[in-house]
Order: C-alpha cells, then structure tokens, then sequence
C-alpha cells in the first residue's frame, strides 16, 4: 500500500514507522501546501493518508481506503470530501499527558513554588510557615468539574482522586464510575457549574458543543472557582469567558485551547480576538498539553494498528461514523 503523510504535524508520527508495519509499504511524506513536485499525485493515488486536513480545496484522493488523523481532534476534515469507499479514523494516547498538564496547572495556584523561589532568592520571606497570609489552600480539598468524560476527563478523574479531590461530571450520558461522586446530564449544566471549585472542559467540538459553556453557564460559576479548557476553545464563548474574566466574576482561567491559530500563511498569531494576555487571572498555553514523547510513540502504535489491520482486511479502531 502507499502510504502519504501529509503535513508537518503528520510527519512527527513517521520516523520508525516501518518497523510497526507488518508486510512492506511505499511510504511518502508530502507538505502540507503539496509545494513538492508529486505531492498532488502521492496524495490522490494514496492507500492511506495520515493527515489532520481535507476540504474541497485540496486535491481528491480517490484511492483513498483510509484517512488517518494522528489525534482525536477531526475538525479540520470535512467528511463530504472522503471517498465513498474510504474510513475516517483517529486516535488517542494523549491522555495521560493532558492528565498531567491540568494537575500541574492547577497544582500551581495552590503551591506558588514560583513566588516562593524568586522572593527568597531576593532574601525576602513572605511564604515562611507561620508567617501572616503565609496560609495557602490544599488542591486535594476542592472539587474538579469534568464536562464530557472521555479518555481525557476518565484520566484525570483517576490522578484527582489520588489528590483526594470530590470529583463531579456533567456529560451527555450518565456516568457510572469509581472515580466519580456525582454525575450529571448536559442539560443541568448549571447545577453542575455551581458546585465546582475548578471546571475543565474536555469535549471536541461539534455543532452541539460550541458554545456550550456560555455567559449563562459561567455565571454560576463559584467566585473563587477556576475553568480550564483542554478540549476545544469554541466550547466556551470566547466573549463570555472573556468578559467573566476580565469583570473577575470567576477567580481564572487556564486556557490551552483557543479560538485563533496559526497557519502556513501566518507563522504567528494572537489566540483570541481579545487581549486575554493583558489578564493576570488567566495561565495561557500555546495548545500544548497533550504533546509529549509518550503521546507521539503511542499514536504512532495507534496508526500502525489501522494500517496493519487495513492491509490484512480486519475491522479498524476508532473509526468516526
């Protein structure tokens, strides 16, 4: 099978690919812009593409079986320009790094380690135990809120609880877990967003989840509660949490998902539409929490998986209707 990489994103997940891949396979790595002289051509006679882009710009890989995203996000694929005979699949494995991301993040507003370090290097002392307003909070005291509860938010469910955290899920479904002590539907998300001391957003985006979280949503937040959106930006209303944020209806935001990105044709770009970097209640991150050594090595496995599968005619894995 040919088998085309296509994008910088995608070509991370090559390097040692063949030695995953049972039989032998013309591997090719294209750009994202198709600037080589046969990159159109690998791309429209590709068995397999490994990419996170298709749109009725690019040219149409009609003998495409499968198109590979190398993460669990899709939504730079339109699905109606897949072949009829061809199968969209993603893959995970970023869950325990994300996992990670959002305890430490959240770690940090209750150990100021950072603080604490550069005023003792000025031999100041303002965090010495005893001290007046030295009290800090423990994490492991606090409620975390889970929207959605899918590989990320059942990861972080687990390491919250070894903090000793009450840990509380609003999803579509109801939720039947060790991990968790409450569960509610979507519908009473503002029941839910009024018992949390740190939300985090973990859905995809989809017609049904954009804007979920809005102003409404967020106004039941706690005063001294946080939301951290590791999911997808346009989840939350960029205004509305702006607005919450900037107004301090709620104590802050830890953002790694955003509304704005860069592209091939502007290598830099602001996040927002607004100046969330002039807010000193907001951790911001350049949508990095997922991407680690152990997250690269296991959707590189994952790909792997579906293409030997693809090749020996067995059923795919995570394949999107």
């Amino acid at each position: 099978m040919k088998i085309v990489f296509h994008g910088d994103n995608a070509a991370n997940f090559r390097p040692g690919l063949e030695d995953l891949l049972q039989g032998s396979h013309q591997i090719v790595t294209i750009s994202q812009e198709f600037e080589g002289p046969e990159d159109k051509a690998h791309f429209e006679t590709a068995d397999v593409v490994v990419g996170v882009t298709l749109n009725a710009d690019m040219p149409h890989p009609h003998k495409m079986r499968l198109l590979q995203a190398p993460a669990a996000g899709t939504d730079g694929i339109q699905r109606s320009c897949l072949p009829s005979h061809a199968q969209l699949a993603n893959c995970f494995g970023h869950e325990n790094a994300i996992a990670e991301y959002v305890m430490a993040a959240l770690l940090l507003r209750h150990v100021p380690l950072h603080e604490a370090d550069r005023a003792l290097r000025k031999e100041e002392w303002p965090f010495f135990a005893g001290r007046p307003g030295a009290l800090r909070t423990e994490l492991g005291a606090q409620t975390m809120g889970l929207i959605g509860f899918g590989h990320i938010a059942k990861t972080l469910a687990h390491r919250a609880k070894a903090f000793g955290m009450r840990v509380v899920v609003a999803n579509r479904s109801d939720v039947t877990s060790a991990d968790v002590d409450q569960s509610f539907k979507l519908e009473d998300l503002h029941s839910f967003m009024q018992i949390c001391d740190a939300v985090v957003v973990t859905l995809p985006l989809t017609d049904n989840t954009r804007g979920l979280v809005d102003a409404k949503a967020l106004a039941c937040m706690n005063s001294h509660a946080v939301i951290v959106n590791v999911g997808r930006g346009a989840v939350i209303d960029e205004a509305a949490l702006y607005q919450a944020l900037h107004a301090k209806h709620i104590a802050g935001a830890i953002i790694d998902t955003w509304y704005q990105y860069p592209s091939t044709e502007q290598a830099t770009c602001a996040p927002s539409q607004y100046d969330f970097a002039s807010l000193s209640n907001v951790l911001m991150t350049p949508h990095m929490s997922g991407w680690t050594t152990g997250t690269v090595q296991r959707r590189k496995q994952s790909i792997a998986d579906n293409i030997n599968r693809l090749s020996q005619g067995q059923p795919l894995l995570n394949v999107l209707s």
